[in-house]
């Protein structure tokens, strides 16, 4: 292996391992989270327009929407390197959403503006009569969430590997 395809390797682990490391402490806090929280609030005032449960829905939903909007640019604009790190932030979006929506029943969560605000979760299983399956629900968001990791960081290491340089 050429020496520039080593540096490009170790490169191409670090978002590898720190999305790892996300999926092994995705119940703390982590830096990322105040990056995908503003997402998350911008999906709130974007979708305001459409009405009350669109508004709530679009949190969660532009948090997890706009990481794989950037994927699929990189992805057919032929950077899969950067595709596949990206994928890998979807994941890990999709570890944060399973901690909230987990939360829909307990609503222990401390939430932006405090105990006034809607908790989106709570309102979306709710208006859905889906609270029931709230565990169910968080754990398919947690588990898409760390296959999507293990599958995007596979595959940023064999296009890092496998690309002529």
């Amino acid at each position: 292996m050429h020496k520039n395809n080593y540096q490009k390797t170790l490169l191409a682990l670090l978002p590898c391992i720190y999305f790892w490391h996300y999926a092994l402490t995705y119940a703390d806090w982590h830096f990322i989270d105040n990056v995908n929280l503003i997402f998350h609030e911008a999906g709130h005032t974007i979708f305001s327009l459409f009405g009350e449960f669109i508004t709530i829905a679009a949190g969660s939903g532009f948090q997890v929407a706009l990481p794989v909007a950037i994927t699929l640019y990189f992805f057919f604009t032929d950077q899969k390197i950067s595709s596949m790190i990206c994928l890998m932030w979807v994941g890990q979006n999709l570890l944060n959403v399973s901690i909230y929506a987990g939360d829909a029943i307990k609503m222990q969560l401390p939430l932006l503006g405090g105990d006034s605000v809607i908790h989106d979760w709570n309102y979306l299983l709710s208006t859905t009569n889906t609270l029931k399956y709230t565990y169910t629900i968080a754990s398919i968001l947690y588990w898409s969430g760390v296959l999507i990791i293990f599958f995007a960081a596979v595959l940023t290491l064999y296009f890092t590997l496998t690309k002529k340089t």
